[in-house]
């Protein structure tokens, strides 16, 4: 007897962006969740910055706490060595420091983090719930950037007008953390 032949259909999968979707408010404290990303971690000496900094169009900032922007792309000092570039705009970090021939190591991670802004007059005081940082603007100014802890999370905070953040984590964690930010906004309020 003759099988009868079928065909293949492959199945479709749509990822989902974690926490997509999801916002929080409280009087003082809104907390949403930012539009995917191209993120890059990137390691070099200090005699690679200038070719890598003419081929992000961006200058590496040198000085700790500190980040540097131009138009959609913000380079983030996290150590003596070390930055993390983030691109809004769809460009591409990465294959721009391929071209780079400077020593220097650059690695993907767009899909390791999620990012969520916490915004108003209450978004440090919310913040600070569970981050040992001082986050007032003398010590914390806009454009400063530092790699820290919220809960038992680690992030990476960016200030990025007085009364708002960027909270980098890792996509792993980031219910635990959005969910600690809605629990901390929520006593930030009262």
């Amino acid at each position: 007897m003759a099988k009868a032949a079928t065909k293949s259909v492959a199945p479709t999968v749509a990822r989902a962006p974690a926490l997509a979707g999801r916002d929080f408010s409280a009087k003082g404290v809104r907390l949403a969740v930012l539009a995917p990303a191209e993120r890059m971690a990137l390691r070099a000496p200090e005699a690679s910055l200038a070719a890598l900094s003419k081929a992000l169009g961006v200058t590496l900032p040198k000085a700790p706490k500190t980040s540097a922007g131009k138009g959609a792309r913000t380079a983030m000092w996290l150590g003596p060595d070390e930055w993390m570039v983030i691109d809004e705009a769809g460009g591409d970090p990465l294959a721009d420091c391929a071209k780079v021939k400077q020593l220097h190591s650059a690695v993907g991670i767009s899909h390791r983090n999620v990012a969520i802004s916490v915004t108003g007059p209450a978004a440090s005081a919310c913040l600070n719930a569970g981050c040992p940082q001082d986050l007032s603007l003398a010590a914390f100014p806009v454009g400063a950037c530092s790699r820290t802890i919220l809960g038992k999370s680690e992030v990476v905070l960016l200030r990025t007008a007085e009364d708002a953040f960027r909270v980098e984590c890792w996509r792993s964690f980031s219910d635990y953390v959005f969910a600690f930010l809605c629990q901390a906004a929520t006593d930030a309020a009262a």
